[in-house]
């Protein structure tokens, strides 16, 4: 029995000194930049489902071989999430034993000064008349304020000083690592705790308030986050001015809006804010982004019975550079009562608006985005628009199906200008009434926003620090060498010795300074060549 728990244990330790080893985190990393690669690559599902359902189309037989393996929610699935968890286990491993190793060479002294200081890669000596090695000792010590020095006693009346520096070269590399499993921890509390919706506000004075999921478009959540709990406030979106170039590209566009953060929902206390790209509304711990932008045709049906129903509704832009857009606006004829009359009378208004008109042939198009000339060629279905089947059907236009099977039926298309209407055989009109813009607003929350900003910044300073500090050691001797006849103090040797723990360069240059502070411009500083090498190869031989 203690040989099986000797041998689990030896295991298990064998087994942690490999995922902790720099080696297994360097290749996790690695795996963890290449598993990230399909999620940039491959549509997925919490970012655009429309995409994932047309790779599905697309390629039939591969999508459903994609979909088993999580190719489609990357981020989430359980394969990224083990990458990333033993990447943080292997991380934290490395990074304990190293700040135990660094704390033990803080608290170490400086090495002793080595017997021949002419072995050493970078070296100088100079012997000078009428000094004591006290004198030059004192000088060292001034030169090298600021080093972590030591200073020894040797025979025959030498001193010498042990310098060392550049410790911080090792603590920039701690806390590089450290910043990175922090940025890690900070990403992941985002996904788990943080939230994101998109929301279309018509810039008439219409409200959006972040009281539930059901407010947004589309709405996509942390993993802890349920909807229920939303950071509260409102926004009213007055007005939208945009500029264009006489080429119809965007020269600026702003949002005028209003806002209320939690403390003003109870007075009733609106705050004027002007809503701009890349200077987003921050309130309540949300961030309120304007991403885009589009026309609203707004449509009244008359019915033959005087009833009338008007409606504003967003279309989609088809083209950026002229702002032509399409869409559905769909409406349900008042008073009737009975189910099946009133599934079979609905009506909806379809085609493509065009805030500029241009005619390709007899097709409408936009030469422009601005509204300089709006119009609308539209169809006038009538029938059954399937809004009651149980499936999701698109705003910006109506299913395809019903139109099939004949439940429903264009009943008039025409072109029309703001101000005409169109009358159907039953006596119903359509009026087009105007347009207004609408703002896609980017409600985004995440709570760790400002950690992840603290561990990036962290991890610039460590990993720059790093790499320009270098570890580098000097000692200075001073040794008595008088002449016979002469006193002890008459003539004193002063060797200088240097030794860079890395193979950065810069470090000569700074030793040529020290060595000439100490001994003088005149003195030969030049590197010295390793020949304990070779003498050790010699010696073997």
């Amino acid at each position: 029995m203690r040989e099986h728990l000797k041998t689990a244990f030896a295991f298990l330790r064998n087994t942690w000194r490999g995922l902790t080893s720099m080696r297994t985190a360097l290749v996790l990393l690695f795996l963890l930049a290449m598993a990230a690669l399909p999620g940039a690559l491959i549509p997925q599902r919490s970012l655009n489902q429309t995409e994932v359902d047309k790779y599905f189309q697309e390629y039939p037989d591969l999508a459903p071989f994609l979909d088993k393996i999580g190719m489609f929610e990357v981020f989430s699935s359980v394969w990224f999430a083990s990458i990333y968890v033993l990447l943080f286990i292997s991380l934290i491993g490395c990074l304990l034993p190293r700040c135990w190793d660094h704390y033990k060479q803080w608290r170490s002294k400086p090495v002793r000064t080595p017997r021949n200081l002419g072995r050493l890669p970078h070296h100088a000596e100079k012997t000078f008349q009428d000094s004591s090695v006290d004198e030059a000792i004192s000088a060292a010590k001034k030169r090298l304020r600021g080093w972590r020095m030591v200073e020894h006693e040797e025979a025959d009346g030498a001193r010498s000083i042990s310098a060392e520096r550049g410790y911080l070269r090792e603590a920039g590399n701690l806390v590089f690592h450290f910043a990175l499993v922090g940025l890690l921890i900070g990403l992941a509390g985002g996904k788990l705790y943080g939230y994101e919706g998109q929301v279309i506000v018509v810039a008439d004075g219409s409200e959006f308030c972040n009281s539930g999921t059901y407010n947004y478009d589309s709405f996509r959540a942390g993993l802890s986050v349920d909807g229920t709990q939303l950071s509260p406030f409102c926004v009213k979106v007055d007005d939208f001015d945009i500029k264009y170039q006489p080429s119809g590209q965007v020269a600026s566009y702003h949002v005028g809006m209003q806002y209320q953060s939690e403390e003003d929902l109870e007075n009733n206390a609106w705050k004027p804010y002007v809503l701009q790209v890349n200077h987003p509304l921050r309130t309540a711990g949300d961030r309120v982004y304007l991403t885009g932008n589009g026309y609203a045709p707004q449509f009244t049906v008359t019915w033959p019975d005087g009833q009338k129903r008007t409606s504003l509704v967003q279309w989609q832009p088809m083209s950026p550079q002229t702002m032509l857009s399409q869409g559905a606006t769909k409406f349900d004829q008042p008073g009737v009562t009975d189910e099946v009359q009133r599934r079979q009378s609905q009506m909806a208004i379809t085609g493509l608006f065009a805030p500029t008109a241009s005619y390709d042939g007899k097709i409408l198009s936009s030469g422009y985005p601005d509204l300089l000339d709006p119009t609308a060629a539209i169809d006038v279905m009538r029938g059954d628009l399937g809004l009651d089947s149980g499936r999701g059907q698109s705003i910006f236009g109506v299913d395809q199906s019903m139109v099939e099977q004949g439940r429903l039926k264009r009943v008039a298309r025409e072109n029309v200008r703001i101000g005409e209407e169109i009358r159907l055989d039953d006596g119903t009109t359509v009026r087009f009434d105007g347009v207004e813009r609408w703002a896609n607003l980017q409600v985004s929350h995440d709570p760790f926003q400002t950690s992840v900003l603290v561990f990036a910044v962290l991890i610039i300073f460590g990993l720059g620090t790093s790499l320009i500090v270098k570890r580098r050691r000097i000692w200075v001797r001073a040794a008595p060498h008088p002449e016979p006849g002469e006193t002890p103090a008459a003539r004193t040797v002063v060797e200088v010795g240097g030794l860079a723990r890395t193979d950065q360069a810069g470090y000569g240059e700074e030793f040529a300074r020290i060595a000439d502070d100490l001994l003088g411009a005149d003195v030969d500083h030049s590197p010295q060549p390793r020949a304990d090498a070779g003498t050790a190869r010699e010696r073997k031989s």
